[in-house]
């Protein structure tokens, strides 16, 4: 046997003829199909909802969806406009279905916890265009096939349709529509590299274009495909190149924090990547450690020495804005619960030093002011200049009446023997 019969794709092959009878009718959404797709949804839905990995890839079985998106790639290489159109036709009608069964889900569904299955489909990658395409490559090869074997399962699996569609039906009923653009973004990728890898492999096997009775007609078919083609593919290179880089970016900017920060005994509390900024933004904010503007300036000037030029690195200090951006963190998309629990726990641990755990104190003061309740004291580092930080000491309290602050503050400062002392009322 020659090596190149090794790699031969014509070995085993279906005749053209059948495989594009079983590609046309895999695309149709009427009746069964239809119902199919609303019941693999539904599923992948309630999956997705309870956070259960076997009841998503059991969705993902039984969906019907790679069934357009074969067939417009297939139609593409074959310069077959009428397949296309039907291809295109129902992939929007089970893109539209797909949606809304999600939508009403999760609209109607009590839970509506971001469950971290749900999260890993709102945020495309490079590894994501990598799996449609060769999930795509094994997809059309399979069907290309005599004996059909058992790629297919795997194809749907992998490429993983159902869930972004899903994560995006999400985004709509919750009307968070970051979730719906990162879902539909990658479910628009896994489409769209499927396409380019089924048009490939049709073209390497050689199908024969479509011919037309109308020789004028059959040219501009030919050259509506091929430019269709174009904005296809250049494009994608454009995609995969992008997120390659930001996979990089990601990357570079752990080994930033990880050298500088993490490695020197800083807990970072805060992280916020904007790639797509100019320049690119780093932003962080730590547990307790306070930089002044010529270490920032330094860390700034470092950045190149981990391939991060054009970036710029803002280290956010000031107390309110920490405690606001912290809130948004907990809940965000890169934060799974493990972490979240860890972070509390050093948090607490870190601060246990700034506490005044003194109940007699409390006790003293609703003696002396009988209307004030909810009473908290300890202490917090503060800039005094924009390059120096000093701690000082808080009292929040509740209070239905007005109370004399100054002659608790007079108190309080002999009291607790100290001049830096801030009293807040908490509404």
């Amino acid at each position: 046997m020659k090596l190149i019969d090794i790699f031969n794709l014509h070995i085993g092959e279906e005749e053209p003829k059948k495989v594009l009878e079983n590609v046309t009718a895999n695309i149709s959404f009427k009746g069964a199909s239809l119902w199919i797709l609303a019941c693999a949804i539904f599923i992948a839905s309630v999956g997705l909802n309870v956070n259960s990995t076997a009841v998503i890839i059991g969705a993902m079985l039984i969906s019907p969806l790679m069934g357009p998106i074969v067939g417009a790639g297939f139609a593409l290489a074959t310069y077959d406009f009428e397949l296309l159109k039907k291809s295109g036709k129902n992939l929007l009608i089970a893109t539209a279905v797909s949606l809304s069964v999600s939508a009403i889900y999760f609209y109607i569904s009590p839970f509506k916890e971001v469950q971290s299955e749900l999260l890993a489909r709102t945020a495309p990658n490079i590894y994501d265009v990598l799996i449609a395409f060769f999930g795509g490559i094994v997809g059309a090869i399979s069907i290309t096939r005599v004996e059909k074997g058992n790629p297919i399962p795997g194809v749907a699996i992998a490429t993983a349709l159902m869930p972004p569609l899903c994560t995006a039906g999400f985004g709509l009923a919750t009307f968070n529509f970051t979730f719906f653009a990162g879902a539909f973004y990658l479910y628009t990728i896994n489409c769209f590299f499927i396409c380019i890898a089924t048009f490939f492999i049709i073209k390497i096997l050689k199908y024969h274009p479509v011919e037309w009775k109308n020789k004028a007609f059959e040219k501009q078919i030919r050259y509506g495909i091929s430019f269709l083609i174009l904005i296809m593919v250049i494009p994608s290179f454009y995609l995969a190149y992008n997120l390659l880089n930001q996979k990089k970016f990601s990357q570079n900017v752990e080994r930033f924090i990880s050298s500088e920060f993490s490695d020197q005994g800083y807990t970072v509390i805060y992280k916020k990547l904007n790639y797509n900024a100019t320049p690119k933004r780093i932003e962080l904010a730590f547990l307790s450690h306070k930089f002044d503007s010529l270490s920032i300036k330094r860390l700034n000037h470092d950045l190149k020495n981990y391939a991060l030029d054009n970036t710029e690195l803002i280290i956010r200090q000031d107390a309110s804005d920490i405690k606001s951006e912290i809130l948004k963190e907990i809940n965000s998309k890169n934060t799974d619960i493990s972490e979240k629990d860890l972070k509390i726990s050093e948090l607490k641990s870190e601060l246990s030093e700034y506490q005044i755990n003194n109940p007699e104190l409390a006790s003293e003061i609703r003696i002396l002011f009988p209307d004030m309740q909810d009473i908290a004291v300890g202490k917090m580092q503060d800039f005094v200049t924009k390059d120096s930080v000093a701690v000082k000491t808080y009292l929040v309290y509740k209070s239905a009446k007005k109370i004399d602050e100054d002659k608790l503050k007079s108190w309080l400062q002999t009291k607790l023997k100290t001049q830096d002392l801030i009293l807040m009322k908490a509404e």
